[in-house]
């Protein structure tokens, strides 16, 4: 499908390792996975003009096993998206997976991913057990994906206070979005862009509330003397380092406040497949296609364009 568009939020389940996450008392947040295959993933990429899809691991990612177990099926959930990447080299391109309980094994992961089998780039939740991207635990991580020009595609998750939280409402509705925005944040202030400025990161959903809250965030230091004293312009800049997908996060609203705040070349397309099922899928691009706001030159741009700067491998 040559000059479809590029996904760089399409998730792969396989099933050995939904098999290990019901096993192990875990799941989704949807509660139980929906139907995944590469066959049944290229229907869907074929259906919705998408070219190549970069597949990466969604919840709960490999931390749910214990240290050795996670960092084995970190290695068997890489070594699987390498196989569909070699089947089908044109369509499938791959975020590889790393256990974060010891970041040595961390370090040891993205050397393999992106060294040995090539991949595109890394994917990283925004916390880990409570700890945000961005704390100085996981810099030997950051150092490493630095050293090799790495792109990571942040996707959120769950901490612990997540589920203290008294509201019935599944996680994915909108503790999802705060996980994204508490990591941007920690990332920005903590110094971590400007400690690693070769690492591209990828922002799902738009961002999660960094384009709403942006204008709050850049007078933050003006109220508050012990944050790190930056101009607005500086925290408008290093929001515009980051890069944007639109996955759930098609329409007008979202794309008002977006416009606003990232760099146009760094929008990038996204579905969220298969959580975000086909129908929501159909919705989501009859949404995105329907936007006044966005001219044809944009959309090819965000559609493919754009995601070629980070991956020309895949021109």
């Amino acid at each position: 499908m040559a000059g479809g568009r590029i996904d760089v939020h399409f998730h792969m389940i396989p099933q050995f390792y939904a098999d290990m996450v019901y096993a192990a008392g875990s799941g989704p947040a949807i509660g139980r996975y929906p139907d995944w295959s590469p066959e049944l993933a290229l229907e869907i990429m074929d259906r919705f003009g998408i070219a190549t899809a970069l597949l990466s691991l969604g919840q709960p990612g490999v931390q749910f096993c214990k240290p050795d177990e996670a960092r084995a099926l970190a290695r068997r959930c890489n070594d699987y998206s390498a196989e569909l990447g070699a089947k089908w080299p044109k369509r499938f391109g791959a975020f590889g997976t790393v256990s974060m309980w010891d970041v040595q094994h961390a370090v040891e992961e993205v050397g393999y991913c992106l060294d040995t089998l090539k991949f595109a780039g890394l994917s990283l939740f925004a916390s880990y057990d409570g700890i945000f991207l961005g704390d100085a635990k996981f810099d030997p991580v950051m150092e490493a994906l630095n050293a090799r020009d790495g792109v990571v595609f942040v996707h959120p998750g769950t901490h612990p206070l997540t589920k203290q939280v008294q509201l019935p409402w599944p996680f994915f509705m909108m503790e999802y979005l705060f996980d994204t925005t508490r990591a941007v944040v920690n990332l920005v202030f903590g110094g971590t862009l400007e400690r690693y400025p070769r690492i591209r990161f990828i922002l799902p959903h738009a961002g999660g509330l960094i384009p709403y809250f942006a204008w709050r965030l850049s007078v933050s230091p003006m109220i508050d003397k012990r944050l790190k004293q930056m101009s607005q312009d500086e925290v408008f800049a290093l929001l515009r380092r980051f890069w944007y997908d639109n996955a759930l996060s098609p329409g007008e609203q979202t794309w008002g406040s977006l416009e606003k705040v990232a760099a146009p070349d760094r929008i990038v397309f996204g579905t969220d497949w298969p959580f975000a099922n086909v129908n929501v899928t159909a919705e989501a691009m009859k949404t995105y296609e329907a936007l006044d706001a966005v001219t044809p030159e944009q959309r090819a741009a965000v559609d493919r364009g754009n995601a070629l700067r980070l991956f020309p491998q895949f021109a």
